[in-house]
């Protein structure tokens, strides 16, 4: 049986410089009495994600910044795979939103791309990966299959919210409010394994 190594420190940097996503899991890690400190506050730039999967860009940033900070660290990688696209934008969805992080640009590309193909199946993949300063590394990942829609819909969420609709439900990320969505998302699944392998006893 594989063993996984318990965290008990009581601060953990977030290795992501996305408000939405630090929200989603400080949401996530407080109730666990674990203090979320945003990577942003070491004043160090973004590594370039130069992997081939989700899981590697997630390893390779955990790591640089625990280095950097001397702190465990919490690392995401996530991102939309659309069926018609191969797969696509994957690991290449922020890129898809332009250095300015236009995300309204990035879903009209998708419904762009999209355009007289029937097949709207897609899924969000999420990595998330914990990070020790000694070099140990935890990896779990998240998946939630869905459709993508030709209109977006809903204000809450982030990036690809507004287009895609979950399995099983009739709204969109982005209609949902932050609990719901808490529970049931691809970086919500990533965490629930993390937190009972290496949070809970």
């Amino acid at each position: 049986m594989e063993t996984h190594r318990k965290f008990h420190e009581p601060k953990l940097l977030l290795a992501t410089a996305n408000e939405a996503k630090i929200r989603e899991l400080s949401h996530l890690l407080t109730p666990f009495g674990i203090e979320p400190v945003p990577a942003s506050t070491l004043g160090v730039p973004e590594p370039d994600e130069t992997g081939a999967t989700f899981q590697e860009n997630s390893l390779n940033k955990a790591i640089f910044y625990s280095k950097a900070s001397g702190m465990p660290v919490l690392a995401d990688d996530s991102g939309l795979c659309i069926s018609a696209l191969d797969g696509a934008p994957g690991i290449f969805s922020a890129r898809w939103a332009g250095p300015e992080r236009d995300y309204e640009k990035a879903c009209a590309r998708v419904q762009k791309e999209l355009e007289g193909k029937d097949e709207r199946s897609a899924r969000f993949e999420c990595a998330l990966t914990l990070a020790w300063p000694d070099g140990h590394t935890e990896v779990f990942t998240g998946t939630v299959q869905g459709t993508i829609i030709e209109k977006a819909a809903g204000t809450n969420g982030f990036a690809y919210d507004p287009i895609f609709i979950p399995e099983g439900y009739s709204e969109t990320f982005a209609q949902m409010g932050d609990n719901e969505k808490c529970i049931i998302s691809h970086r919500a699944m990533a965490l629930e394994y993390l937190i009972k392998n290496c949070l809970t006893e």
